[in-house]
């Protein structure tokens, strides 16, 4: 093999690599709000158009780990019919004495619900500014999609656990993420 191709060709790997690289979180990002990986959530537009009989239990998780947030869900859990629309709702208080920008990351457990667990408002697709001791009431609009109850695999499911982490962002304009990732703002 000549040297002029052997340079080639690692110098092709080597550009092929980087390109994955750049591309990977935009993929990964893609492929977690589609399958629900990781307990992804789904976002909607409009709300179903069928309301189930059965009845899930969505408890409510809040964390804000190296913050000056107390965040907490005002209610811990709430039952809802698949295929109804309800409004939860979080209070966050900045418990320092300077402006704290904030973003808050969010998953459901058990994962394998995540792809019918649907958010049509929440105060988790935005960043946002939280002043010296504000409190602020935070709330989610979601459903759980009726095809959930079509799913055999999910008939053992009672409960669901939407938990959210709110991070404290440094020089904004940053997208921190849940363990799989926000949605964009163009969704």
């Amino acid at each position: 093999m000549k040297k002029s191709h052997l340079a080639f060709t690692i110098t092709g790997v080597a550009v092929l690599m980087l390109g994955l690289a750049f591309a990977s979180k935009p993929i990964y990002d893609t492929f977690c709000r589609v399958t629900g990986f990781g307990g992804t959530t789904q976002v909607a537009t409009q709300r179903p158009d069928r309301i189930l009989d059965r009845v899930i239990t969505v408890r409510l998780d809040a964390n804000a780990p190296n913050t000056p947030f107390d965040f907490k869900p005002v209610d811990r859990k709430t039952d809802i019919k698949i295929g109804d629309t309800t409004i939860v709702t979080f209070e966050l208080t900045n418990t320092s004495n300077r402006p704290v920008l904030g973003l808050a990351g969010y998953n459901v457990t058990p994962f394998k619900t995540a792809e019918y667990f649907t958010k049509l408002e929440c105060f988790c697709f935005t960043e946002r500014v939280f002043e010296p001791g504000e409190t602020a009431v935070l709330p989610v609009m979601f459903f759980i999609d009726p095809r959930l109850d079509d799913d055999p695999l999910l008939d053992d499911v009672k409960t669901i656990t939407l938990s959210y982490t709110f991070y404290e962002v440094q020089g904004g304009n940053e997208s921190l993420a849940s363990f799989s990732n926000l949605v964009s703002e163009d969704e």
